[in-house]
């Protein structure tokens, strides 16, 4: 009966911890054989002690790694810059390059026609404006998320892209059939706009002519200008922005 008696207070001494299993050492006993099982009870404790420092440190340890972790995020690793950009954009922080007086948008940062904050969709033509969102709503009732991946920019801006295309492709005239000069392109007069995703671009493809807009090259299935009336017949495209 002693026997089954401490064997029911180990059990309690493990749950308890080392401070209540030294008591119950010290405060059981009613002969050797108790006494031997008290001596048990104290090396159980002991033991579930050490298990217990052992998982503190493997805590510690592995909140050491995870703040380890934030400090290397912390130090901008290769490639941080566009993510970090991206962000600040998300939570409406105007960055150096973020969304900003020239209508560039970065890589990664989503806008809808109806965000008029950014001015590379505010200083968009009115009446294009008006039309992409129009056509924004009809693709969205059906599932469809359209996006402005670029749109008006500065003339500063525009040459920017030039000058990156040129060293690209490794001249003017190869450059040209992706990115128009500043005094040509339509982009500047904010009257040409680039839609995502690519689910987007060829569902305006097929339905753009009834909101007036056009694919305009045959290379860019994402630009898109107003060159007929709404409902009318889009005009032959072009095979590049050189024409």
């Amino acid at each position: 009966m002693g026997t089954a008696g401490t064997g029911a207070e180990r059990t309690v001494t493990e749950a308890a911890g080392p401070e209540t299993a030294a008591g119950a050492g010290t405060g059981t006993g009613a002969g050797t054989g108790v006494a031997g099982t008290d001596g048990a009870d104290r090396r159980t404790a002991r033991g579930t002690a050490r298990g217990r420092r052992r998982l503190a440190v493997g805590a510690g340890a592995a909140a050491v790694l995870v703040l380890t972790g934030a400090g290397a995020c912390a130090a901008d690793p290769p490639g941080a810059g566009a993510v970090l950009r991206t962000l600040a954009a998300g939570a409406g922080v105007a960055t150096a390059t973020g969304a900003g007086d020239d209508g560039e948008i970065p890589d990664g940062t989503k806008l809808s026609p109806f965000d008029t904050e950014a001015p590379a969709v505010r200083n968009l033509d009115a009446p294009l404006l008006a039309a992409l969102r129009q056509a924004a709503g009809d693709a969205q009732a059906q599932g469809i998320a359209m996006t402005v991946t670029s749109g008006w920019r500065s003339k500063a801006y525009q040459q920017r892209l030039l000058d990156r295309a040129v060293t690209r492709y490794g001249s003017l005239e190869a450059a040209r059939r992706f990115v128009n000069t500043p005094d040509k392109s339509a982009h500047v007069t904010g009257k040409a706009v680039d839609v995502g995703a690519t689910d987007a671009d060829y569902w305006l493809i097929q339905h753009g002519a009834r909101y007036g807009l056009c694919q305009v090259y045959t290379n860019e299935i994402w630009h898109f200008e107003l060159r007929t009336e709404p409902g009318g017949t889009c005009p032959a495209q072009l095979p590049d922005a050189a024409g």
